[in-house]
């Protein structure tokens, strides 16, 4: 059993580059901002992961696991290591904290994810981004590749079941909106009108084949910590804290599952079965058995929104509606807050950001905050247990937790 202390987010709309600042700036801010929030010292924490994709690319820099003893001197010592799995790259680290945990071999866990991705230019970043595709082998043609991998996706969804744009649009919409209420949001401030979520070229530009401005992730920088615990060390905590240890969240159930790199493979071995990616339901699904929950015990989702067809995708592979017919919920206004089942009530990584390592520790944390009340203005009100959703690459791997309490 792993429970979740607590931990911290920065603040998306940060770019760090102009404010001076290099990667290592950025971890050793979330490393002491996530011991402060959780009222710990690194004596308390007994080993580190770290989640991150390019920050080989993007600031030329490896080893990251040894800015826990560069950030903080008392952890020179402290055994760390670093994970890779693109944007799943904060579950993966999650996932390795969790098995050290389980094992015995630890009873704390530091999990940080980061990225810093606004010191290049756009295009010089989506290459790098690139790396999570088959290299050298698909999408060789493309400016942005990821954007044209999920037009491709479009595509397939709209040749198995038909499929309306404005659908697409409205999600964006939603997961903005969300945004607003966000105060770590990358666009919180942003100001659209009618037309930013239309098919009008100038206001709402293609970026790659049927994905438009209105349907993309953030390029952002940031990171997100937090903190686990055995049930042993939870209970400490907790009486320490003068909370009952049952108001503490946990990871309830897990899923992870991986797919071929190439797209291509991925929808051909899909053809003719009910789901587009049968991994991304597997992951879902086995979270949920593993929590001992059915869909119904879910009150929200933190979903990979990379674009809004990847939310699309997730929609009716979280069951909320049969394969093919998640344009059913959105019109209904199930995935908005107050809906049926609220999806990215943080805004997701259209709203909030997408800096790629940390997203998946990002989830974690919104999903503590949703179930011990303290999401503020994004807060599903009652929520006790919230699903993650986390993918890298075109589905190659996937990762879903069940946090929750009781």
């Amino acid at each position: 059993m792993v429970y979740i202390l607590g931990g911290w987010q920065s603040d998306f709309k940060r770019n760090w580059a102009r404010e001076g600042l290099e990667i290592g700036d950025g971890f050793a801010e979330a490393l002491h901002s996530g011991l402060d929030a959780v009222g710990m010292v690194p004596d308390e924490i007994e080993v580190g992961h770290v989640g991150n994709f390019v920050g080989d690319l993007f600031s030329g820099q490896g080893q990251l696991g040894g800015f826990f003893a560069m950030a903080e001197p008392a952890f020179d010592g402290l055994p760390t290591s670093r994970h890779e799995a693109a944007c799943a790259s904060g579950s993966i680290a999650l996932l390795a904290a969790m098995a050290d945990i389980e094992s015995g071999r630890y009873g704390t866990a530091a999990v940080l994810g980061l990225e810093m991705m606004r010191n290049v230019p756009g295009e010089t970043g989506a290459a790098y981004l690139g790396a999570a595709a088959w290299v050298g082998h698909e999408y060789q043609d493309a400016r942005y590749v990821w954007p044209r991998a999920f037009s491709e996706l479009t595509d397939e969804y709209d040749r198995r079941y038909g499929i309306d744009e404005a659908h697409l649009r409205r999600i964006s919409q939603i997961n903005f909106a969300n945004a607003r209420r966000n105060p770590n949001a990358q666009t919180r401030d942003y100001v659209f009108n009618d037309a930013s979520f239309s098919a009008d070229d100038e206001a709402n530009p293609v970026i790659e084949g049927r994905v438009r401005k209105s349907d993309c992730g953030q390029v952002t920088d940031g990171a997100a910590m937090v903190v686990l615990a055995s049930a042993e060390r939870a209970a400490t905590y907790a009486h320490r804290h003068g909370v009952p240890l049952e108001s503490l969240p946990r990871i309830k159930g897990w899923g992870h599952r991986s797919g071929p790199l190439s797209y291509q493979r991925k929808v051909e071995d899909s053809a003719g079965a009910p789901y587009v990616f049968p991994q991304v339901k597997r992951a879902i699904d086995e979270a949920r058995a593993r929590a001992g929950l059915s869909l119904d015990g879910i009150d929200a989702v933190e979903t990979h929104d990379c674009f809004a067809m990847t939310e699309y995708m997730a929609i009716d592979h979280l069951g909320l509606t049969a394969p093919g017919e998640s344009w059913k919920a959105i019109e209904a206004g199930d995935i908005e807050i107050g809906g049926r089942l609220p999806i990215n009530p943080s805004g997701g990584l259209i709203g909030c950001g997408h800096p790629v390592g940390a997203t998946g520790v990002r989830m974690a944390l919104d999903a503590f905050r949703q179930t011990t009340g303290t999401a503020g203005g994004c807060q599903v009100e009652g929520a006790k247990n919230v699903q993650t959703l986390n993918i890298g690459g075109s589905t190659t791997t996937t990762v879903s937790l069940v946090i929750g309490r009781g």
